[in-house]
C-alpha cells in the first residue's frame, strides 16, 4: 500500500466558526485518535489531502504526518470523510493513528474480472457487494481484491467465502453474502418491477 508524507498543522481552537475559517482558507479540519492517545484536533491543506487519497485504494493510503509535537512521524490512515456534496472536497476528516506492526480492519473494493458466459448468454450482471471488510498488517492493505467471474453462468452467484483473499489479508465480511450474480431476463425484470410495485 502506498506510503505518503502529509503536512499538518496542530488546531487549539475548534468549533464551527474555526472550521468555517479553515475551509476559507483552503484547509481540511481533521481529527486524530487512536489506541493510548487523546484525540488531537489539526488540519490539513485541502489540495495536498485530495491528491494524497486519490486513486484506487487511496482512503487506505497510509500517511505520515508532518507536524510539531507527539503526532510528528506518526502513520495513519483515514477512518471517516465527509465530503461537500456540491464541490466534492474533503470538508472534514477523522484520522486513525496506527502501528504498522498490528493489524488493521479497513474496507477494500472489489474488482470484477472477465465477461461472465451468463452475460454472453443474455443474463444480466448484479453487481451487489462491492467491497469487504478486510484484517492485514497496514502494509499489507491492498488497493483492491478481484473476482473472476469468466465461468458465471445464468442463476448462479460468486459469494464473499469464494473470494481469494490476497496474502496476509483475511475478509471478515459474512461469507454467505452474495458479491455477483447473473440473472436471466425474467429474474432480472422481476428485479426491476419490484420497486416500483
Amino acid at each position: 500500500m502506498s506510503k505518503q508524507v502529509l503536512k499538518a498543522e496542530l488546531r487549539e481552537q475548534t468549533g464551527k466558526g474555526i472550521c468555517r475559517r479553515l475551509r476559507a482558507a483552503g484547509r481540511v479540519p481533521a481529527v486524530v485518535y487512536g489506541k493510548g492517545i487523546t484525540p488531537v484536533s489539526i488540519s490539513l491543506g485541502q489540495k495536498e489531502l485530495s491528491e494524497a487519497i486519490a486513486g484506487e485504494g487511496g482512503r487506505n493510503h497510509i500517511l505520515t504526518l508532518e507536524c510539531a509535537g507527539e503526532l510528528n512521524g506518526a502513520n495513519v490512515i483515514v477512518a471517516d470523510l465527509l465530503r461537500d456534496s456540491l464541490k466534492n472536497v474533503p470538508r472534514h476528516v477523522d484520522l486513525h493513528k496506527i502501528n504498522l506492526a498490528d493489524k488493521v480492519k479497513v474496507h477494500v473494493k472489489l474488482n470484477l474480472v472477465g465477461t461472465p458466459a451468463g452475460v454472453k448468454a443474455g443474463g444480466f450482471l448484479d453487481f451487489a457487494m462491492h467491497e469487504v471488510e478486510v484484517e492485514c498488517l497496514p502494509v499489507h492493505i491492498p488497493p483492491h481484491i478481484n473476482v473472476d467471474v469468466t465461468e458465471l453462468l445464468i442463476g448462479h452467484s460468486v459469494h464473499v467465502a469464494e473470494i481469494v483473499a490476497p496474502i496476509g489479508t483475511a475478509i471478515l465480511s459474512d461469507p454467505k453474502a452474495s458479491v455477483v450474480s447473473i440473472l436471466g431476463r425474467k429474474a432480472a425484470a422481476e428485479e426491476e418491477a419490484a420497486p416500483a410495485a
